[in-house]
């Protein structure tokens, strides 16, 4: 097994190949945000469209199992195809996982029937099949990126990957603003602004078949270096002869299968840090999303019934709110965690933004009946934004990183997968078990009272106490259990 394979891998000057793989690898993530805070403003669509008699809103229940079935299908996706992206290899399932994708996006667009619940089951079932396709995509794109990387600027890549997901938030936003026709075109409106984003995936579909299998998953795992070598040549500015030529490393000789007593030693630490904080990351960041139309209840129009506003003006509303918040707040979380990641650290980067979304959180949480509830100021919504801020330079985007980091190449996309699994299923206890919690009984009533709003505002309160406190367990789980892998090679941390 050649020695110089990977030390050209992890010595080898940035070049197109490397940006074009940012590109390609980011699309899941650019589609998992589309359609996630998409999903906020065409509630409000269809709560024009299909609930007028509850005062133009839609159930909370309805509105987070929405979001609670793409969150399953994800975990599944991650999981199965996080197996079998070590069994078959990376490049075989990446088109496959794109096409679920496209399938599903197109699929929720054209959601069948007439009547309420068939469109809405119909619209949860293609949900879910995108949500496995989005799933599938996680721990490929990641580990793709990661065994692409030189070691140098491996955390930059994939940080740079992962920041794909704002441009959806902003597409998603976009889009919904632009789709802006006329009132009783609503019906339309929602179906094209989901399918619309399956454009990106379209796109980057013919260089995700064009790529070739990671060198390290063909010399590593199919023993073939000379394939690995030939592969490289493709990616490399560089002749077969400088890539093959040097020592030769001695194969390892450890064979202990998937979840031996062997594996759980030497790596069973890892696997726990990584989908601990995973899990408790997507409680608070899930969550986060789910209570933006509590958060943002005073800058909505129809949340006031004495000024009616259309479906579209709504979603128009939602949409554009959520773009301001994406430029003033994730967008400078991504450059921070861009510039700072290969620099600081994943530990430290992690660990320092679990507890400034923690304080953010808390000083949100403790004066918001007394105080915030009756003052969303900018002050508010800055603060607010800074949650996002520390989330995306932070754990946002260490937590996706690390578990492409940490394990050998025969495990990675497995161990990514049950990482990533284990967050969506922290995402669905957000949006399904603490949000719920703290929503109280839905009402018919398009005119909540004032005491009505004083029990809504004090469960807001709650809900942000509580992700306070889960913030600093994350926290204390990434300073016990997490492994930096700041400038060391996969091969070292394997």
């Amino acid at each position: 097994m050649s020695l110089r394979l990977f030390h050209r891998l992890d010595t080898a000057k940035t070049q197109y190949y490397h940006f074009q793989a940012v590109i390609v690898a980011g699309m899941g993530l650019f589609t998992d945000a589309y359609h996630l805070f998409s999903i906020t403003p065409i509630t409000r669509l269809l709560g024009h469209i299909y609930y007028e008699s509850h005062g133009n809103q839609v159930p909370p229940t309805i509105e987070s199992a929405m979001l609670a079935v793409a969150l399953l299908g994800a975990a599944i996706g991650q999981l199965i195809f996080g197996r079998l992206g070590d069994l078959v290899g990376r490049r075989r399932l990446y088109g496959l996982a794109l096409m679920l994708m496209m399938a599903g996006s197109i699929g929720c667009g054209f959601s069948m029937g007439t009547t309420k619940g068939c469109v809405l089951a119909s619209l949860g079932f293609f949900r879910f099949l995108l949500g496995v396709g989005i799933g599938g995509d996680y721990p490929l794109s990641a580990t793709i990126m990661s065994e692409y990387a030189n070691k140098r600027m491996r955390g930059r890549f994939m940080a740079a990957v992962f920041s794909m997901q704002v441009f959806g938030i902003l597409a998603s936003s976009a889009v919904t603003m632009a789709v802006y026709p006329k009132p009783k075109e609503a019906d339309i409106a929602w179906r094209l602004i989901l399918m619309l984003g399956v454009i990106p995936a379209v796109m980057t579909f013919y260089w995700r078949m064009k790529m070739p299998e990671t060198a390290r998953y063909t010399a590593l795992v199919e023993k073939n270096v000379l394939q690995a070598t030939q592969d490289m040549e493709r990616v490399l500015d560089m002749s077969h002869g400088q890539i093959a030529e040097g020592h030769f490393l001695q194969p390892s000789q450890s064979s202990y299968p998937l979840f031996s007593k062997q594996f759980f030693l030497c790596h069973g630490r890892n696997l726990l840090a990584c989908s601990a904080t995973w899990f408790l990351l997507d409680i608070v960041f899930y969550s986060n999303a789910f209570l933006q139309s509590k958060i943002y209840h005073k800058y909505l129009p129809d949340e006031d019934p004495r000024k009616p506003v259309t479906a579209l003006e709504a979603a128009f509303e939602v949409a554009s709110l959520q773009a301001i918040v994406a430029c003033y707040s994730m967008i400078p979380g991504c450059i921070a965690a861009i510039f700072l990641i290969d620099r600081v650290g994943r530990l430290r980067i992690q660990a320092v933004g679990f507890v400034f979304m923690a304080i953010v959180y808390l000083s949100l949480g403790v004066p918001y009946v007394k105080y915030w509830n009756d003052h969303t100021d900018p002050l508010f919504m800055f603060l607010y934004g800074l949650t996002f801020t520390f989330a995306y330079c932070g754990p946002n985007t260490t937590t996706f990183i690390l578990p492409a980091e940490l394990f050998p190449a025969r495990f990675r996309t497995t161990c990514h997968g049950i990482a990533g699994a284990a967050g969506k299923a922290g995402a669905i206890i957000g949006v399904v078990g603490l949000v719920m919690a703290t929503q109280g009984d839905y009402r018919k009533e398009a005119t909540p009272t004032q005491g009505d709003d004083q029990k809504e505002a004090s469960r807001t309160r709650v809900a942000l106490i509580i992700l306070s406190g889960i913030c600093l367990v994350g926290m204390a789980v990434t300073s016990m259990f997490t492994k930096e892998t700041k400038g060391t090679s996969l091969e070292e941390n394997e």
